[in-house]
């Protein structure tokens, strides 16, 4: 699964499956022993947790980049590699 970025602890993660109709667009945020899927329009949980300070942190990274992951996921989905996303600074 391509690393997007990485930032405060946190890793960005999305899955390539190519031509094969998964879900909504999605990602994957990992803190410590911790998963989250959130999807990217609109930003929203969608299944597993963090705690709330990372959770608030991946949504406003989210939000910040949203254009950029559509564009990571279209990418993926269409069996190109996906373009690194900036970390939150």
């Amino acid at each position: 699964m391509p690393e997007l970025s990485r930032f405060f602890g946190i890793i960005i993660r999305m899955y390539v499956e190519v031509h094969t109709g998964h879900h909504t667009p999605h990602f994957h945020a990992y803190y410590q022993e911790h998963v989250a899927v959130y999807g990217i329009e609109p930003v929203e949980l969608i299944a597993g947790s963090l705690p709330q300070r990372q959770q608030r942190l991946v949504e406003a990274w989210a939000e910040l980049h949203q254009e950029e992951l559509k564009i990571d996921w279209n990418r993926l989905q269409g069996g190109q590699k996906a373009l690194p996303i900036a970390p939150l600074a």
